[in-house]
């Protein structure tokens, strides 16, 4: 058996080792408040693209340097840092609900730039309601196997944090040498694949490895792994328009 899964029972404190009631209470809030992180994302959003002049702003800050995008992805990285320390917080349930806003409103940020270059190829939201569509359906269905099979992924933890970094330096070099190497489909299919195992590891964290006061740093972690398969589905359905 693995050592992590062994550990899990043996530690008191975690959701595993309580009774079915608290468990699936412990599942409820998880997801009730990834729900309202996904309802937020989508309000913050709506509000932005509804801002005039808008596009022409964000495109213009973006354009101003090569480097732009890089500038952002470390703001991102670094805003996401202190959101996941805050949301794993095990003094103060406030600072995890800052850590969880914090997340959902730089990953409303950089979704921006996306979106509307997403609706300026449609001239409406089409592709987002599509992308959205399928990224909800491939996470329930994750999220079926995760709990039908309440198999352990926690081994994929490795993988996906090799995985980050690979996809973390692919993306670096295609932003300082565009010429070298792009972003087309296939990188976009196989980012998808990763989120999709990030969605199972994240699912399998909440029935064997969060604690009990876990539920805030449990849907930041499925919101996370939402927001960047939905990013690569948007990217896909665009890249075939």
């Amino acid at each position: 058996m693995d050592n992590s899964y062994a550990n899990s029972y043996a530690n008191p404190y975690t959701v595993a080792s309580q009774s079915v009631d608290v468990r699936a209470e412990f599942i409820r809030k998880t997801y009730a408040h990834l729900a309202g992180a996904v309802g937020a994302f989508a309000l913050i959003e709506a509000s932005l693209l509804s801002i005039p002049g808008i596009a022409g702003t964000v495109f213009g800050l973006l354009g101003a340097s090569s480097y732009s995008w890089l500038i952002v992805m470390g703001l991102f990285m670094f805003a996401s840092h202190f959101a996941n320390k805050w949301a794993m917080s095990s003094t103060s349930l406030n600072i995890q609900y800052m850590g969880l806003g914090l997340y959902v409103v730089v990953q409303a940020l950089i979704f921006l730039p996306l979106l509307l270059m997403a609706m300026k190829m449609t001239g409406d939201a089409t592709l987002i309601i599509k992308a959205g569509g399928v990224t909800g359906l491939l996470f329930a269905g994750l999220t079926f196997v995760a709990f039908t099979t309440k198999k352990d992924f926690s081994f994929l933890g490795g993988f996906l944090k090799i995985g980050g970094f690979i996809a973390m330096g692919v993306i670096v070099i295609a932003i300082i040498f565009p010429s070298f190497i792009t972003l087309g489909f296939w990188f976009s299919v196989i980012m998808v694949l990763f989120a999709a195992g990030s969605v199972l590891y994240s699912t399998s964290n909440i029935i064997h490895h969060y604690n009990t006061n876990q539920y805030v740093a449990a849907s930041l972690g499925l919101f996370a792994s939402v927001a960047l398969m939905f990013w690569y589905i948007l990217r896909i359905f665009m890249s075939r328009d």
